[in-house]
């Protein structure tokens, strides 16, 4: 039969062509699967690392439970009486933070107290200093290894936190004010070091120069912005500063704390705490909430119902406080500013200025 009757193909021929035909739809199809399982892998990668990021972010973050903690001894959470946040600044001289000026005492401490009073409508706030050397009745606590510490008059405010715990500090708040606290935030200074210097620091304005041997702390008149070993120096100075005392440095600390609160405002840091990991990781590691705020989904959400509350431009005032007469190294609140201060804040009213004037002011 001749070849050209077309029912044999040539190896060049037609036959050829259409085995072309018929194997290029399959190359594009693998081609396409391939593709897609990459993007797959690649989604599910992505997926995997956010996840790690967050739970990683989320497991930093120390929290308290108040309630299980402090039982049902707490003052009535009045209708309209605001919210109210107790935030301490702890500060630990362990470790490497030892080597730090002024980093020569041993243990944590409740460096700085501040009850911060949001009033219904929260478009504004007011932080109350509960000064470190004030002398207070200690209510019976349960301390973190389960057992129990007895009550105590006249013991320091500042040392109801390392005997005892937050849950205490918190107890002991409330009971000398009588303020139902609806949550807790604690500020590791010792920690926050990497934190002042992963935003790029914190700027304060302080009127007068400030030159502390013991602390380190070296600031001329006017603005200054302090990285994290500066912060550190910044709050715990109390050197060349009034007349020397726990009171002549809480108008730094709040200043501080104030400013600290801001830059993580304005960065919403609490807002968007995954947006930049290394500054979310130091926020984060250096955190202790309450177990109404110790997740990042709790803390957006509180973050996001005070977004109407500017820190820069919270109303600070210390409790009042007069010299004990006995120990004039310790203060104790004055009568009657101090009742005054506190009924105003449980029936969020607006605090007389005669409630806002302190006997001892630490020069």
């Amino acid at each position: 039969m001749s070849h050209d009757d077309g029912i044999t193909p040539s190896p060049q021929g037609d036959g050829h062509g259409r085995n072309r035909q018929r194997t290029a739809p399959r190359k594009r199809r693998r081609g396409l699967k391939i593709a897609l399982g990459v993007v797959l892998v690649l989604l599910l990668a992505a997926g995997g690392t956010a996840y790690w990021l967050y739970s990683s972010l989320d497991g930093n973050i120390k929290g308290v439970d108040l309630d299980k903690a402090i039982g049902d001894d707490r003052p009535e959470k009045l209708p309209t009486s605001g919210q109210n946040l107790l935030v301490l600044g702890s500060d630990s001289r362990a470790g490497s933070n030892g080597g730090l000026a002024g980093g020569d005492v041993s243990g944590a401490r409740s460096d700085t107290a501040l009850m911060i009073h949001i009033p219904e409508g929260r478009a504004s706030a007011i932080a109350v200093s509960i000064p470190r050397d004030t002398l207070v009745t200690r209510p019976e606590c349960v301390k973190s290894d389960g057992s129990s510490l007895p009550s105590e008059e006249r013991v320091m405010f500042n040392s109801v936190y390392s005997l005892a715990g937050p849950a205490c500090v918190v107890k002991t708040v409330e009971k000398m004010s009588g303020v139902r606290m609806d949550h807790y935030l604690e500020i590791d200074f010792a920690g926050f070091k990497e934190l002042v210097d992963a935003i790029g620091g914190v700027t304060v304005d302080v009127e007068e120069p400030i030159h502390d041997k013991e602390s380190g702390l070296d600031l001329e008149a006017g603005p200054n912005r302090l990285n994290g070993t500066e912060s550190l120096a910044f709050v715990r100075t109390r050197h060349g500063i009034g007349d020397g005392s726990d009171l002549g440095r809480i108008g730094l600390q709040q200043q501080f704390m104030m400013a600290l609160l801001s830059e993580v405002k304005s960065q919403d840091l609490l807002g968007s705490p995954a947006k930049s990991f290394k500054i979310a990781d130091s926020l984060t590691e250096s955190l202790t909430t309450d177990s109404g705020l110790d997740s990042l989904t709790k803390l957006a959400e509180f973050a996001r119902s005070m977004d109407g509350v500017d820190p820069a431009s919270m109303e600070t005032i210390m409790l009042p406080v007069a010299y004990d007469k006995i120990d004039p190294n310790r203060v104790v609140a004055a009568e009657p500013q101090a009742t005054e201060l506190w009924k105003a804040i449980r029936e969020d009213t607006e605090i007389p200025a005669s409630a806002k004037k302190s006997p001892a002011t630490g020069g």
